[in-house]
């Protein structure tokens, strides 16, 4: 069989972490213990990603629906994302990997943005990959604050006017390449209010492995899976 690298390989890969809750509760676990776990996942999919040289992974995080989730949970989610930038930011400069945040931050405790500044900062020169954590986030919303943005920019004439280029530039991913392939874990098939606009033309890999068993042989397998895909885009070849 070729290897992957003889394959076509997909220039953005998004993936909708699931399955932590279900991961811990299999095991008699709390909640935090899946998300624990699914963060070593996210460890092994960076390391994978620049192996078979993806250029941008982006990473489901948290959504805007996840605030109403119990506070000690999302605490211990914030805490491990904090957690995880100090662990992990000198290993990104080491493997020449851009770290990038996208959501409403507004809602963020000022610690956790002044490390997220921090860390954007440090790996801003980096170039091999360019990892995106969607937090806070919601596509709905991202095309909402596009609409406003646009609309004060430009006047009720000027966003008359825009082309879907145009609008793009008021996304949060501005900048970014639209996924090229998303992959959503745990069995479920939807994309819950995620990339809304992005995800137009991009192709959808569903596995019931649940997130936290997720790693390098799974996302691998995602791979060779896009690969075989025939990506149209509403013409006839």
């Amino acid at each position: 069989m070729d290897s992957i690298e003889q394959k076509k390989v997909p220039q953005h890969v998004t993936i909708i972490m699931d399955g932590n809750g279900r991961w811990a509760k299999a095991r008699g676990k709390e909640r935090v213990a899946g998300h624990m776990e699914g963060a070593n996942s996210v460890r092994a999919v960076v390391e994978a990603a620049a192996e078979e040289g993806v250029r941008y992974l982006s990473l489901y995080a948290f959504s805007t629906e996840n605030w109403n989730r119990p506070a000690a949970e999302v605490d211990a989610l914030m805490q491990l994302m904090m957690k995880s930038i100090r662990e992990e930011c000198a290993s990104f400069i080491k493997n020449d990997i851009r770290f990038v945040v996208l959501g409403n931050r507004a809602r963020l405790s000022d610690k956790l943005n002044a490390a997220i500044d921090g860390m954007m900062a440090d790996t801003a020169h980096c170039r091999r990959l360019t990892v995106i954590v969607f937090l806070s986030y919601s596509g709905k919303w991202d095309i909402l604050q596009a609409a406003q943005k646009a609309c004060a920019e430009l006047g009720p004439d000027g966003a008359a006017s825009l082309d879907e280029e145009g609008f793009g530039k008021y996304l949060v991913t501005a900048g970014i390449p639209d996924p090229d392939l998303l992959i959503r874990t745990s069995g479920e098939q939807r994309i819950s209010n995620y990339l809304l606009w992005q995800c137009a033309y991009t192709e959808f890999y569903f596995t019931d492995v649940l997130w936290p068993d997720f790693r390098k042989d799974e996302f691998r397998a995602a791979l060779e899976e896009y690969s075989r895909r025939d990506r149209r885009y509403g013409k006839v070849k």
